[in-house]
C-alpha cells in the first residue's frame, strides 16, 4: 500500500512537471515574440530552456533537500538515456542525418559535458584523500560553461547556413494568444513545475526506500527516463515528419544543457556529493558519447546514423540497466 501511494506521487509529480514545463514554454515564448526577441533567440533560450525544466527542477529540488543521489543520478541518468535510448529509438524510426556542422560544433560539446562530470565529480581520482562531489566552485565553473556555449551557438546560428536548423516559434500561433492567457500559462506552468518537482522527488525517495533500494539506482532509471519524456516525443515526432536535423540537434542541446547549466545551477546553490552513483555509470556515460561520435564521425554511412546504428545504441542502453540491476 505504502508503495502504490509513493508510485502515484511519482506519476503526478513526473505528469505536473512535463505539463507544466509545456505551459510555460508556450506562454515564456509568446511574451518574448510581444516584446520583439528575434524567435532564433527564443528557440536556443526559452525553448531549450523548457525542454529541460523537468531535469532541472528535478535536480534543484533534490538538491535543496541535500539529496545528491538524486540530483546528480537524474543528470547522468538523463544523459544516458538521451543518448543511447532516445538517439537510438530515434534512428531506428528514422536514419539521422547529421550535418558536417552537428558533427564538428555540436557533438564534440556531448563529450565535453561528459568529461566535465567525471572531472568534477570523482575528485580523489585526481587528489588522493579528497571528498567526491560538485563543489559551489564546480557548479559556477559549469555555469560559465554555460554561457560559453550559449554563445557559440548563437553566433553559429547567425550564419546564414545554419538558420534553417534553427527551431522557431511562429507567429501565426502567437498572435492567437492573448497577453493575460500567455502570463497565465506562464504562472500556472511554474507552479506545477515546483509543485511537481517535489511531489517526484518525494515519490521517487519513497518508492526507492520500499523496495528497499538506493536512491541512486531509482534516480538513474525510473527519474531519469521520466525527466527525459519530453525530449523523446519532440525528437521522434521530429524524426517522423523528416526533420532529423532538428531531432539531432534536440538530443545534443539537452545533454549539454542538463549538465552546465542544470547541474551547474543546482551544484551552485547546494554542493552535492557523489553518493551512489559510481564510476561505472560516469564511465558509461563517457563511452556513448564516445561511441555517438564515432558514429556520426566515421560510421558506414558518414553523417548519417542509420538504422543498424540506432539499434546498437539501445542494446547498450539495455546492457546498462541490467547490469545496473544485476549489481544491486
Amino acid at each position: 500500500m505504502e508503495f502504490l501511494l509513493f508510485f502515484c506521487l511519482f506519476i503526478v509529480g513526473l505528469a505536473s512537471i512535463i505539463k507544466g514545463a509545456d505551459w510555460l514554454t508556450e506562454g515564456a515564448a509568446n511574451v518574448a515574440e510581444r516584446m520583439g526577441v528575434p524567435t532564433m533567440v527564443v528557440g536556443m533560450t526559452i525553448v531549450a530552456i523548457g525542454s529541460s525544466a523537468p531535469e532541472f527542477v528535478v535536480s534543484m529540488v533534490a538538491a535543496l533537500q541535500g539529496n545528491s543521489d538524486i540530483a546528480l543520478g537524474n543528470i547522468v541518468g538523463s544523459n544516458i538515456f538521451n543518448i543511447l535510448g532516445i538517439m537510438g529509438v530515434t534512428a531506428i524510426v528514422r536514419p539521422l542525418l547529421a550535418t558536417r556542422g552537428n558533427v564538428r560544433n555540436d557533438v564534440p560539446f556531448v563529450m565535453l559535458s561528459s568529461v566535465v562530470i567525471a572531472v568534477t565529480a570523482f575528485d580523489s581520482f585526481f587528489t588522493p584523500g579528497a571528498e567526491d562531489g560538485i563543489s559551489r566552485t564546480d557548479g559556477l565553473l559549469m555555469l560559465a560553461m554555460f554561457a560559453i556555449f550559449i554563445s557559440y551557438t548563437l553566433a553559429l546560428a547567425k550564419k546564414p547556413e545554419n538558420t534553417e536548423d534553427v527551431p522557431a516559434v511562429t507567429e501565426a500561433s502567437s498572435s492567437r494568444k492573448s497577453v493575460l492567457k500567455d502570463v497565465a500559462f506562464i504562472i500556472v506552468g511554474l507552479t506545477l513545475l515546483v509543485l511537481g518537482g517535489d511531489w517526484l522527488v518525494d515519490g521517487a525517495s519513497g518508492i526507492a526506500s520500499s523496495m528497499h533500494i538506493s536512491d541512486a539506482i531509482i534516480a538513474l532509471t525510473i527519474v531519469s527516463a521520466g525527466t527525459s519524456a519530453p525530449e523523446m516525443a519532440a525528437s521522434v515526432m521530429a524524426a517522423r515528419k523528416g526533420d532529423t536535423a532538428m531531432a539531432l540537434g534536440n538530443i545534443v542541446g539537452s545533454v549539454a544543457f542538463n549538465v552546465f547549466f542544470v547541474l551547474g545551477s543546482a551544484a551552485t546553490v547546494h554542493p552535492i556529493g557523489v553518493g551512489g552513483i559510481t564510476p561505472f555509470d560516469v564511465i558509461t556515460l563517457l563511452t556513448a558519447s564516445l561511441v555517438l561520435w564515432v558514429l556520426c564521425r566515421f560510421g558506414k554511412h558518414r553523417l548519417t546514423l542509420t538504422r543498424g546504428e540506432g539499434w546498437v545504441l539501445v542494446l547498450m542502453a539495455v546492457a546498462y540497466y541490467v547490469c545496473r540491476v544485476v549489481a544491486l
